[in-house]
């Protein structure tokens, strides 16, 4: 029945973790909670590094980009995700794919691109302190800025153009939870994927450019770090470099993981379990990591709740 129904519609069915409906529900309980987790604690960066005065600087202005992108990247996987599986329809249609396609990539690679800047940011703050004002200067952040989502839109229209220039002569079954471009490149029986096969050549050389000057910044930042003479000053620079170096990190290893592996016809729960790791887990941790070690993300946090507390016992107040 499933064979019959994907062959006369123009889409893609998307085979998920299980055809089991309590897990299909169980599943979806669970991303919904990873969901509402991220988006709370993105919402949170972005407010406070909005609202409070103290955290104008460089590195809180790259981190609520990096929110904002990683509201967005969760968004485009993940509802789509809880919506097939308690409706119990895993179909998405060719555009929805094509969509889902453009975004994923474009934010992923937007990822990458904030992540450099942002430890380029760190490098010059440490390395260079007298000149960071002068290098890293508003006018220069926001062209940063708009060169990593312009990259972005460039990678994404790419991938998307290449990937669905391709003919699909096979069952349009995606062994995944989202239309993920390796498993879309199974789909053909030709070799007309040598396009996408080109297209990830080449951002994957531009991603390992990346790499290097991510890994060139952390060896001078910690360089100059060790030589600091006050434990709270080494302290101080560890609890802000440390966590973007884990996100950093995290989200390549297992990008690269997922993308570079061989796929096969029945991939394993371990390659769903990475496709998790890339997709879901870097957008959830990323608010709490930069929050946890940080003592003005903390700092913030707290006064933007009291001021809240001391407004709503004021209007109560007022009311009585």
């Amino acid at each position: 029945m499933i064979m019959t129904n994907i062959t006369t519609r123009n889409g893609f069915l998307l085979l998920g973790f299980s055809d089991d409906r309590k897990l299909q529900i169980l599943y979806a309980l669970l991303f919904l909670v990873l969901y509402l987790v991220a988006l709370t604690g993105n919402f949170i960066i972005i407010t406070i590094t909005t609202l409070d005065q103290h955290l104008q600087s460089p590195m809180y202005y790259f981190l609520k980009q990096l929110s904002l992108l990683d509201l967005s990247f969760i968004s485009v996987t993940v509802p789509q995700a809880i919506d097939n599986s308690l409706m119990d329809d895993n179909y998405v249609s060719y555009d929805q794919c094509i969509l889902q396609v453009f975004f994923f990539t474009s934010l992923a690679w937007t990822e990458v691109a904030i992540l450099t800047v942002m430890s380029y940011d760190r490098y010059t703050a440490i390395c260079f302190p007298l000149h960071y004002e002068v290098i890293m200067d508003p006018r220069n952040c926001r062209w940063a800025v708009i060169a990593v989502w312009v990259s972005g839109g460039i990678s994404g229209i790419l991938y998307t153009a290449a990937t669905f220039s391709i003919t699909f002569c096979r069952e349009k079954i995606i062994h995944q939870f989202f239309c993920d471009v390796p498993q879309l490149l199974k789909l053909s029986c030709s070799n007309d994927y040598l396009g996408v096969i080109g297209v990830a050549a080449f951002m994957s050389v531009v991603a390992l450019a990346c790499f290097v000057s991510i890994a060139f910044s952390y060896v001078h930042i910690f360089s100059t770090v060790l030589r600091i003479p006050s434990a709270e000053g080494r302290s101080k620079v560890f609890s802000t470099c440390l966590p973007h170096l884990f996100v950093v990190s995290f989200f390549l290893s297992t990008g690269i993981c997922a993308y570079l592996k061989p796929t096969t016809d029945s991939p394993s729960a371990f390659d769903l379990m990475v496709s998790i790791f890339y997709t879901v887990i870097p957008p959830t941790l990323n608010p709490i990591i930069y929050s946890l070690r940080n003592e003005a993300m903390k700092g913030a946090l707290r006064n933007l709740l009291l001021d809240r507390e001391f407004s709503g016992k004021n209007t109560l107040l007022s009311c009585c």
